[in-house]
């Protein structure tokens, strides 16, 4: 019988994964609005139970997407928003490169033929 072996899941499918929910989305939305909440303030006005804002946190800090501090006996959430940076400039960025050369291209294009006429 032949073994299957799942592949590593990398940083990045974590981040992609995180993100793929709307809960969590939502919990980094008020994490940005105000940064540093407990677990407490993130479930106020939240329709989730606190046991499952606690396992969505445990996601987004495992994508290190929320990093966490103790302030006393709090233990304090706050964005990290380097690795939305980091899917930005790879999956985003370079596919905008592509439409800003175009525009450029055609506007020294257009420019070229006022000068003609």
């Amino acid at each position: 019988m032949v073994a299957y072996c799942h592949p590593m899941v990398s940083d990045e499918d974590k981040v992609f994964k995180a993100l793929a929910d709307p809960s969590r989305r939502e919990l980094l939305d008020r994490l940005h609005a105000r940064n540093g909440q407990t677990l407490s303030e993130l479930c106020q006005d939240h329709e989730m139970s606190r046991q499952a804002v606690t396992k969505h946190l445990g996601l987004l800090e495992d994508a290190n997407l929320v990093v966490t501090a103790k302030k006393g006996r709090e233990k304090l959430h706050y964005l990290n928003p380097v690795p939305i940076n980091e899917i930005s400039m790879r999956w985003i960025g370079k596919f905008e490169q592509g439409r800003l050369s175009a525009l450029h291209n055609l506007k020294q294009a257009l420019q070229e033929k006022e000068k003609e006429t």
